[in-house]
C-alpha cells in the first residue's frame, strides 16, 4: 500500500510504501511530527532550514528560522532511530508559549 502526503505548507511531498495501515500510520506519523512544522514557534515566519550539526561524532537535528534565528532541536529515539520534537524545558514542564521553539541567549540555563 502506497500513501502519498504532501506537508501543510506543499514544500514536502513524500510516498511512503507500506505493509499495513498500521504501518502507514505510524509512518505518516513520523513524517508530520517532524517536516510538518508550518512556522516559527516565535516569530511565526515560515523561512525554515532543516540543520543536522555533528559534534564528537553525535548528529543533533533542528529546524532553524531563517529570520529570527531561533531553532526547534530534535531528540532521537533510542530504538528505531526516529526523530521527536523536543517541546518541554529543562526543568521537564511543557513549553506552551513556543512550543519548543528557543533562542540561545548565551548560557546554559
Amino acid at each position: 500500500m502506497k500513501i502519498k502526503y504532501t506537508t501543510k505548507n506543499q514544500r514536502i511531498s513524500i510516498e511512503i510504501e507500506n505493509d499495513s495501515i498500521k504501518d502507514a500510520f505510524k509512518h505518516l506519523a513520523e513524517f508530520q511530527e517532524v517536516f510538518d512544522q508550518e512556522a516559527c514557534g516565535l516569530c511565526e515566519s515560515d523561512n525554515l532550514q532543516m540543520i543536522v550539526r555533528t559534534v564528537d561524532s553525535n548528529d543533533y537535528y533542528e529546524i532553524r528560522c531563517k529570520d529570527c534565528t531561533a531553532k526547534l532541536a530534535f531528540g532521537q529515539h533510542k530504538i528505531g532511530g526516529s526523530l521527536f520534537p523536543k517541546r518541554k524545558k529543562q526543568d521537564g514542564s511543557y513549553d506552551s508559549k513556543g512550543k519548543g521553539w528557543h533562542k540561545w541567549n548565551g548560557n546554559s540555563a
